[in-house]
């Protein structure tokens, strides 16, 4: 995610660093850099303008060069300001009032509208709400046949009135539906075109016009960029969103369109769709995105994900090994297994700051995971209670047990010493990668 965009902040932000004092030539010439970075990750040129300028206004007051570490203060100060473009705040979805409460999902053919739907449902119905999902899209070929395919693979019920031959009939009797089946919500996917057309924007004006809906969700494809912008504006014309849905955001490697999709729109984002799995979509947070773009990571959602994953028992003897000073690699490969089930080492190592990030990220797959297991498994007890002591000679014979060979080795070692150091890190305050925490500039990580 973003990669593009991650790898070019970090430049900026080591000469930033580099630097003891800065003065207002300096200022301008990391701008200069930050400019081009953004334009070139398609960020859209009057966002840039307005951020830069913003950034600028406060990166040269008295209170940042005058600083024992300016470097540090610009980079709060970009983050902030990206933060504020990306909508500051969390903005919840809308779903008190009367039941059912009704949310619909608009937006073009390909943007993942009906998976976003599934898996809208699934959060939905994990906080224990009782949604239901319909599809008012009779255009398309097998449509609602494939909503309701992927509302049964993900235990969400699905209902179809093959008498309703408008999207506002078929809303009309699911309410009818849901009221005598006591649902809480119920999710609308609605017809996508391969580019806005008046006749279809015209059907969803009618139900706008006539349904009581609590939310209008338009899901645009994080990785079109500009095009999202423009596809956003003709839907506005028609019936308004109250909000976005960016899916795909997990395979923008630029990272740019996302700035410019919520700072154009003005609309508060609510999800983020960061992978096909029904349960990768996360709640929007402006705060967590921004460290993620600049390359900062984003803890605060790797230890929800991992609290979402593990029962009672589980986090307690997790809880009960944080406690150990230090750790060896019987752990090490403990921990392997763990975040393998979380989802895929990519998305975890995105939620991971920069400077932690290297060595451990090259464990990829099933298969660089039983090497890792068999080179432990080929040390002894000491051996892997203190790697320290594993020599040249041991990890030669180590390197033969194992059926691999010495730099397989040497780089086991490497990512153990890497994952040790963001062990540390999280043990830095004596509490649980559990509990929430403060960063260094004040924000969550």
């Amino acid at each position: 995610m973003f990669e593009q965009l991650v790898n070019k902040f970090s430049g900026i932000f080591k000469k930033l660093r580099s630097k003891g004092k800065l003065s207002e030539q300096d200022v301008d010439a990391i701008l200069k850099e930050l400019r081009m970075v953004l334009l070139e990750s398609d960020v859209h040129y009057r966002v840039v303008k307005d951020l830069v300028a913003r950034v600028k206004e406060r990166a040269v007051g008295k209170e940042v060069l005058e600083s024992v570490t300016p470097g540090e203060m610009v980079i709060k100060i970009l983050w902030d300001e990206i933060r504020k473009i990306l909508g500051g705040e969390v903005s919840s979805l809308e779903i008190g009032g009367t039941m059912p409460v009704l949310i619909m999902l608009v937006g073009l053919q390909g943007s993942g509208k009906t998976t976003t739907l599934g898996k809208l449902a699934v959060r939905l119905k994990n906080q224990g709400l009782f949604p239901l999902a319909i599809s008012t899209d009779t255009r398309r070929p097998a449509a609602k046949e494939q909503l309701s395919v992927l509302c049964r693979n993900s235990q969400i019920d699905f209902y179809d009135d093959p008498k309703a031959l408008t999207p506002l009939e078929m809303i009309q009797s699911a309410i009818r539906h849901s009221r005598e089946k006591s649902y809480d919500l119920i999710l609308i996917d609605t017809a996508g075109r391969l580019h806005v057309e008046e006749e279809l924007l015209a059907e969803l004006k009618e139900v706008v016009d006539k349904i009581s809906l609590k939310e209008i969700l338009l899901v645009l494809d994080a990785t079109t960029g500009q095009e999202a912008v423009k596809v956003a504006q003709s839907f506005k014309q028609w019936v308004n969103p109250t909000g976005l849905i960016l899916a795909k955001v997990d395979t923008d490697a630029r990272g740019g369109a996302v700035l410019s999709i919520v700072a154009q729109t003005g609309w508060p984002v609510k999800f983020a769709g960061v992978g096909e799995k029904v349960d990768q979509l996360e709640v929007f947070h402006p705060d967590r995105m921004a460290s993620r773009i600049m390359g900062m990571g984003d803890t605060l959602t790797l230890i929800e994900k991992i609290e979402r994953s593990i029962d009672e028992e589980e986090k307690k003897k997790i809880e009960k090994k944080l406690g150990k000073k230090e750790i060896d690699l019987n752990d090490f490969m403990e921990e392997l297994k763990r975040v393998k089930d979380l989802g895929s080492f990519d998305e975890i190592m995105g939620m991971l700051p920069g400077n932690l990030r290297s060595g451990i990220s090259q464990i990829d797959g099933e298969k660089n995971l039983k090497r890792v297991q068999a080179i432990i498994q080929s040390m002894t007890p000491d051996e892997r209670a203190n790697p320290s002591i594993i020599n040249s000679s041991r990890r030669r014979r180590v390197a033969q047990g194992s059926g691999t060979t010495i730099q397989d080795v040497n780089r086991l070692l490497k990512q153990f010493e890497n994952f040790h150091k963001l062990w540390k890190q999280m043990n830095r305050t004596g509490k649980s990668p559990f509990l929430k925490r403060k960063g260094r500039f004040g924000w969550n990580t």
